[in-house]
């Protein structure tokens, strides 16, 4: 494994099986920081397994993972502690407010009422939530959610974010908003973003590298420049993520 200090995530050889089904075969691949990772495939290629095992939820059948140098089967609430997760559903209580909603989350991770009041506003001006702060989460819209989401897994400053479909349901512009605060955290926090999706333009707009997982295994990765070359050879013609991924696919 390697033990460079900018290295956030690496896993080597990870596996998980369930009786005689494998989800996910010998993945291997690493996420720097400052890096924004897509993780592509369809439904059932290993895409949540990974996160969940990268998190110590459900613990690998072999092989290894490391997350900013710690083991999430022996150091699973260390791990937890240190990344934001959020999956492809947020839940919510929806009789609260924003800041209620934020507030009960800072509680939850042990943060201080002085610096929590901080974090709030901090994180609601962040994702354009600041003029909805105490608008009850049951009248916002599936956007407006998926932006609290984002704001909720900010508030215990994570070193690395795990997204799970972030943008699933959400209309073109409220989509285009979440990418938008996605690269802003990159360039701006440099944050670390772990993402699995099944929209290939969007993974486009936001990723540096990309992973293409096919029944569990992970049958690409790199940059787009990298996996065009791989797979069309060089020339002239620049090809998008939806071409290089059916091509992968369909020879898969």
């Amino acid at each position: 494994m390697v033990t460079d200090d900018s290295v956030v995530v690496q896993t080597k050889d990870l596996t998980k099986q369930y009786g005689n089904q494998v989800a996910v075969n010998h993945l291997s691949f690493t996420l720097r920081e400052g890096e924004i990772f897509g993780f592509l495939g369809p439904n059932g290629a290993g895409k949540t397994t990974t996160l969940l095992m990268l998190m110590g939820l459900t613990r690998p059948s072999s092989g290894e993972a490391v997350v900013c140098g710690l083991d999430p089967v022996r150091r699973a609430k260390d791990v937890k502690r240190i990344i934001g997760y959020m999956p492809e559903n947020v839940g919510f209580y929806p009789e609260l407010d924003a800041v209620q909603s934020l507030e009960y989350i800072a509680a939850l991770n042990g943060i201080p009422e002085s610096e929590a009041r901080n974090k709030i506003d901090e994180f609601l001006e962040l994702v354009g939530l600041k003029d909805e702060a105490y608008k009850k989460v049951a009248n916002f819209s599936r956007g407006m959610k998926q932006r609290l989401g984002i704001a909720e897994v900010l508030i215990k400053d994570p070193k690395v974010l795990f997204l799970d479909e972030p943008t699933l349901g959400l209309d073109p512009e409220a989509a285009l908003n979440l990418i938008d605060l996605i690269v802003r955290l990159k360039e701006e926090h440099n944050m670390t973003v772990l993402l699995s999706s099944h929209h290939l333009h969007q993974v486009q707009r936001m990723s540096d590298r990309v992973g293409i997982m096919i029944n569990g295994t992970m049958v690409a990765q790199g940059t787009l420049d990298q996996l065009s070359k791989e797979k069309f050879g060089l020339g002239d013609k620049t090809y998008s993520l939806e071409e290089i991924y059916l091509k992968y696919f369909r020879e898969g």
